[in-house]
């Protein structure tokens, strides 16, 4: 008959139950070479940008295209250098009248101008600024010469009506005809138109005779 310790008995299976639970924590947690990052304890600068200063974009309730004209001077008679679309931003640096200088790379000085009316200016407001000594006007007022002679009238050379003097006025004058009767200072005529008068009346009272 087989007598068991029962003291080693227990010894036995502690000792077996240990490693099953160091052998089930070896495939939950595996030992690996790799070494982990280091969580850094110290503190994290924070990046501050430096404030944006005045710009300006396009308005799209005032303006009536989708890019407006940039000159050189503050004047619609400058020289038109290019152009800004819409939602585009341009740097702003001052203000003349209704006039906003702009950054404007590309051309000579980088700088431009632009209608202040077409456009919406943030983080202003801007400084007073003189525009330049050089701008000069997009167009002169000249004539073409060839144009100008299509509508030039010459007249043609007349002279002048010359007054020439009318001839002397002659009255005429008339004379007693020698052989017409004359009764007193009575006019001919006048004894003519008498004597007809009578012949009527003499003819009218015989008419009324008769009847």
């Amino acid at each position: 008959m087989i007598r068991f310790n029962k003291s080693k008995l227990i010894k036995t299976v502690f000792v077996m139950t240990v490693l099953l639970i160091l052998l089930w924590l070896s495939f939950l947690n595996p030992i690996t070479d790799s070494a982990y990052a280091q969580i850094p304890t110290g503190e994290v600068p924070t990046v501050t940008g430096t404030p944006r200063g005045p710009y300006v974009v396009i308005d799209p309730i005032a303006a009536t295209d989708t890019t407006i004209n940039v000159r050189a001077g503050p004047s619609a008679l400058t020289e038109r250098i290019g152009i800004l679309v819409m939602e585009q931003e341009a740097n702003a640096i001052g203000q003349y009248g209704d006039w906003i200088q702009i950054e404007y790379a590309g051309v000579p000085g980088g700088k431009g101008w632009i209608f202040a009316n077409l456009v919406t200016l943030y983080n202003g407001p801007l400084p007073l600024i003189e525009p330049p000594p050089t701008s000069t006007p997009n167009m002169t007022q000249t004539i073409d010469p060839t144009l100008a002679a299509q509508f030039l009238i010459t007249p043609d050379a007349t002279r002048l009506p010359t007054f020439t003097e009318p001839a002397p006025l002659e009255i005429p004058t008339f004379e007693a005809d020698s052989g017409s009767i004359a009764f007193g200072n009575a006019p001919m005529g006048l004894l003519i138109i008498g004597l007809g008068a009578l012949g009527v009346f003499l003819a009218v009272i015989a008419l009324i005779s008769g009847r």
